[in-house]
């Protein structure tokens, strides 16, 4: 079996190095089945098309200014850059891929195996098929009145007249409340004791003062 260079196939702007093996691309569709009791058929429902996969291997081998590792060692710069933590979408050109309309991917997997006997190495790529989704945020309106139950909240100290406040805040304002506050409990006081006077009371003891001047001594 002969194989070319493929110089059409293209990662991040970068032509892949070696001899193109196989490119595989494959598109699924999401399928659910559901287990019905009774029934040994599970009905199918069909929700969607999963992302696409593409699988290519190649074949490195040394050429006269480069050794294989090295020609690896691209593959492996497209795969992970020096300090990146997190994978990258990345354009791909190539007429396969263009055939499903993949334009960017995931570099999902990157392996590779050396045979003995021969000396080059077998490389496997493996991508997914990456597209783009927005995210819109709705800003909801009456949250917080939702979030308290409906309830009024008290008024607060800002609604009260800044002369009032100032009352309050003096000692004459003070000494007024606590007179006001001792006043009222004097008056409990007497209110609940056996010695308060009333009209009948006053009757009574005249009454009992002039029986005892009648009597004789």
């Amino acid at each position: 079996m002969i194989f070319i260079e493929d110089e059409r196939i293209k990662l991040d702007g970068v032509v892949l190095p070696g001899l193109v093996r196989s490119i595989e691309v494959t598109e699924t569709a999401k399928v659910d089945e559901q287990e019905v009791e009774g029934r040994a058929a599970k009905p199918k429902q069909a929700t969607g098309y999963e992302d696409a996969k593409i699988n290519i291997e190649l074949i490195i081998d040394d050429t006269e200014s480069q050794t294989k590792y090295e020609r690896y060692a691209v593959l492996r710069e497209i795969f992970r850059r020096p300090g990146q933590s997190v994978p990258q979408p990345i354009p791909i050109v190539c007429e396969d891929a263009a055939a499903h309309g993949v334009e960017k991917v995931i570099f999902k997997k990157l392996t590779h195996k050396g045979e003995n006997k021969k000396s080059q190495l077998i490389a496997n790529l493996e991508l997914w098929e990456y597209i783009t989704q927005t995210i819109t945020a709705e800003k909801t309106s009456g949250s917080a009145a939702a979030s308290s139950g409906g309830m009024e909240a008290p008024a607060s100290s800002g609604s009260l007249s800044g002369s009032y406040q100032d009352y309050l805040g003096s000692d004459r304002g003070t000494a007024a409340t606590a007179e006001v506050r001792k006043r009222k409990s004097l008056e409990a006081g007497r209110n609940r004791s056996p010695a308060v006077d009333d009209a009948a009371g006053r009757s009574k003891a005249k009454t009992a003062l002039n029986r005892i001047h009648k009597m004789p001594y």
